[in-house]
Order: structure tokens, then C-alpha cells, then sequence
């Protein structure tokens, strides 16, 4: 997985990030790609907001394998 900088981070849109209204900031679980995706859904697992970042990636992202099923 690529490093997302502080930089890079904040110039990404907010339809690359799970949950938009805290983007750039913690929590906001940017997905701007398949590797970034997958560890949005690692990192949310067992939290509150595993849902919204389920449901948002497999938007974006249907054949990823935690998708299928």
C-alpha cells in the first residue's frame, strides 16, 4: 500500500473516503483504492462505524473478496 501523507490526504475528495463528514481527519477511512479499501474494512471491524465503511467500500469496490456473499 502506497503512503498516504498528511498532503495527500487532505487533497483527496470526499468521495474518497468512507465517512465523508470527517474526512480529512481520524476516522474518515479514506479508500482511494483497493489497498486502502481493504484496510478500511480491517481497521473498522468490531467498531460502530463498521457498517457505513462496509457498505461504502463495497459501493466502490464490488469484487473485492470481503464483498462477495
Amino acid at each position: 500500500m502506497a503512503k498516504l501523507t498528511t498532503d495527500d490526504r487532505r487533497g483527496l475528495s470526499m468521495s474518497d473516503f468512507a465517512i465523508p463528514e470527517r474526512a480529512p481527519g481520524s476516522g474518515s477511512y479514506p479508500i482511494p483504492d483497493r489497498t486502502h479499501a481493504a484496510d478500511a474494512l480491517a481497521r473498522s471491524s468490531g467498531k460502530p462505524e463498521e457498517g457505513r465503511v462496509r457498505a461504502a467500500v463495497c459501493r466502490r469496490y464490488k469484487d473485492l473478496p470481503e464483498c462477495q456473499g
